[in-house]
């Protein structure tokens, strides 16, 4: 699935440069490849610095834009600033912020500090970042912000209560925030995709049966930053929500217990 010329152009109007963070794997990196043919040079965020270093060149070779790294962990807030700080004499007119991970099983069992860190990545990250390009933005008159909510953040979901409550948390800010910033010439979008194949399941502690890959849900992305509010990318996801539309939210609790149940047994099993 690839992006049309309109549409690229309409990405490199935005600015010259856009920031990925999460850019390394899934679907940080596939945004990254689509920005990258859209020739929108790109500032690469990512723990993983191997991965990074590679994709930068692929995209440098293949598209000839621009292309710097940065290998950070933005669950310390330190490193956030240092991100902001690095930025800060660029064209940025764009950042998709899919840096997050999630975790699973039954709460009681949770590791406590685990969770925590997931919390400052998944929340206070994203808030540190949005809160800063939301102001350069609405100070240049234009700009994007594609933030990443998730399925599971629409209801409570039972095995993985806390990973839904962080994208519960993203959801709603980038909802608000479409309506807020839209008088300032900022886009803000939420992406809320269903099951995706990539490494997120194995840190998750997760096993999915059907899932969407990184390419169905790149372009979808993208073609909804600047339409519409939220957008469910990939027929599964919109499946998936479709499904569960009619349900009272006591409903989809249960519902999503089943499904997370499902994808969590063999931790059940183990223990």
């Amino acid at each position: 699935m690839q992006l049309s010329a309109s549409e690229q152009t309409k990405l490199k109007a935005y600015g010259k440069w856009a920031i990925v963070t999460g850019a390394s794997s899934g679907i940080g990196a596939e945004l990254a490849r689509q920005l990258a043919g859209s020739q929108v040079n790109l500032i690469l965020v990512s723990r993983g610095t191997e991965a990074l270093e590679a994709l930068s060149l692929e995209l440098k070779t293949t598209h000839s834009i621009q292309c710097r790294t940065l290998s950070l962990d933005l669950s310390k807030i330190e490193n956030t600033k240092q991100l902001l700080e690095a930025i800060s004499e660029l064209d940025i007119g764009l950042v998709a912020l899919a840096a997050g991970y999630g975790t699973s099983g039954h709460f009681l069992q949770a590791d406590l500090e685990q969770e925590l860190n997931m919390l400052d990545l998944n929340c206070q990250a994203v808030l540190a970042q949005t809160h800063y390009f939301a102001q350069r933005f609405a100070e240049r008159g234009k700009g994007g912000i594609i933030l990443f909510g998730s399925l599971v953040g629409f209801q409570g979901t039972p095995y993985a209560a806390h990973y839904a409550a962080t994208k519960a948390y993203v959801q709603t800010l980038a909802e608000a925030l479409h309506v807020e910033l839209k008088a300032s010439g900022v886009d803000v979008l939420s992406a809320a995709p269903g099951p995706v194949s990539t490494r997120f399941a194995e840190r998750a502690n997760m096993q999915m049966g059907t899932a969407l890959r990184p390419e169905d849900v790149g372009v979808p992305i993208l073609r909804a930053l600047g339409k519409r509010q939220t957008v469910l990318p990939g027929f599964l996801t919109k499946f998936l929500v479709g499904s569960l539309r009619t349900l009272p939210r006591w409903g989809k609790v249960r519902v999503m217990k089943l499904v997370m149940g499902g994808m969590t047994e063999h931790q059940r099993e183990a223990s």
